[in-house]
């Protein structure tokens, strides 16, 4: 049986959660989005850097309504998701994604990390970004300031969700 192996996420998996759940805090919290890195919010959901990505410029849609499966969303919100997640691709697109992987881990089993609470992956592409140096070097290397990275996806997001932005 072969295994994969993300050791570059370890600090996920040992860092400690503060009361409750963590996308509950972030969707309650506005006056952090600087600090949580949410770069979109509007009445139904909010979009935040990965804390933990796999590639540069990895992000998450969140609903506010907390619910660990899609089946429990009213049909608008889920409508709306999707709405976000077209728009986030072109947004990658433009960030410089080659290509991208969309999707969310349902249920611990699922492989959900936060499974309490859906949300849906957008995570970009590159040729080569998973090398022999992720594989024997147990880690992975980025030449790019994740600060940096957050400005550039905010501000693109300025145009990409302008329609949904203009509605808030």
């Amino acid at each position: 049986m072969e295994h994969l192996y993300a050791p570059w996420r370890s600090g996920y998996f040992k860092e400690r959660q503060k009361e409750g759940c963590i996308f509950c805090n972030i969707s309650q919290a506005p006056h952090l989005d600087l600090q949580n890195r949410v770069f979109y919010r509007d009445e139904s959901l909010f979009c935040v850097m990965n804390k933990f990505p796999y590639t540069p410029g990895h992000f998450l849609i969140v609903p506010h309504f907390h619910t660990h499966s899609p089946e429990f969303l009213e049909e608008d919100l889920w409508l709306n998701l999707q709405k976000c997640a077209r728009k986030g691709i072109s947004l990658l697109k433009e960030f410089g994604a080659k290509g991208i992987n969309l999707g969310m881990n349902l249920e611990q089993a699922g492989g959900a990390g936060i499974p309490e609470h859906i949300h849906l992956h957008l995570l970009p592409r590159y040729v080569g970004d998973t090398n022999f140096f992720t594989t024997i070097g147990d880690c992975r290397a980025y030449g790019v300031d994740f600060d940096e990275i957050f400005q550039k996806i905010k501000e693109l997001s300025l145009k990409h969700f302008k329609n949904q932005q203009s509605n808030q």
